[in-house]
C-alpha cells in the first residue's frame, strides 16, 4: 500500500498542457479524466483509513484506476 496520490499531472507530467486541452475540447476526455481522479481519491481515502474497504473493493478499484489511465494514455498519446 503507497499512500502516494497518483494524480494525472505526476503520472504524465510531459502532457500536462494536452490534458488540460483534450478535457476542454474532448467531452469523453473530460469524463475519463474526472473519474480517473474520482477513483484516485477513493482510493487515498481507504489507504489513508479515512474511508476504510476491504481488499476485494480495493482491488476492483485499482483496476478501475489502471484501466482509466491506460486509456488516457492511449488517447495522450493519439
Amino acid at each position: 500500500m503507497s499512500n502516494t496520490p497518483h494524480e494525472l499531472a505526476e503520472e504524465f507530467p510531459a502532457a500536462v498542457e494536452k490534458m488540460h486541452t483534450l478535457k476542454a475540447e474532448n467531452a469523453h476526455f473530460a469524463k475519463l479524466f474526472d473519474a480517473y481522479h474520482e477513483v484516485n481519491r477513493a482510493i487515498h481515502r481507504a489507504e489513508t483509513n479515512i474511508e476504510p474497504t476491504d481488499d476485494f473493493n480495493m482491488a476492483a478499484l485499482r483496476k478501475q484506476r489502471m484501466m482509466l489511465k491506460d486509456e488516457i494514455a492511449g488517447m495522450l498519446a493519439a
